[in-house]
């Protein structure tokens, strides 16, 4: 992330050593180590709190996308009821159409043929 080398920790530890003194860098060390892991642990709180977060709303945008849906079909349906089937009692018989279509021209089926039995072992090939 910041790219130090040994050379620059080095740098700053010398440093330390002579601005602090032998006496208060041990307890200048702890102290800085301590702001740091709290530091880490709050952004690390802070991180998993967003990415709740974020998850939270993906789930609430599925659900309201559902809802929609479920909406839309019910307004269609209600739009548009199913058609009923007709029956040959009440309505009589049903009748055909006097003009009869063609069916559109297609391309010839293929013919399949079953494929031959392979022998598996050697013994099955001198059977047959």
């Amino acid at each position: 992330m910041f790219d130090i080398g040994f050379t620059e920790l080095l740098l700053v530890g010398l440093v330390a050593l002579l601005v602090l003194g032998p006496e208060r860098l041990p307890v200048a060390a702890r102290t800085a180590g301590l702001w740091i892991g709290r530091i880490k642990r709050s952004f690390g709180a802070i991180k998993t709190e967003v990415e709740r977060e974020i998850g939270a709303d993906e789930i609430r945008r599925q659900l309201h996308n559902e809802r929609i849906l479920e909406l839309e079909r019910e307004m269609n349906q209600s739009v548009m009821p199913p058609s009923p089937k007709p029956s040959g009692t009440a309505a009589g018989p049903s009748v055909q159409p006097a003009v009869e279509t063609p069916p559109p021209p297609s391309a010839p089926a293929p013919v399949q043929t079953e494929p031959q039995p392979t022998a598996t072992r050697p013994d099955q090939a001198r059977e047959s």
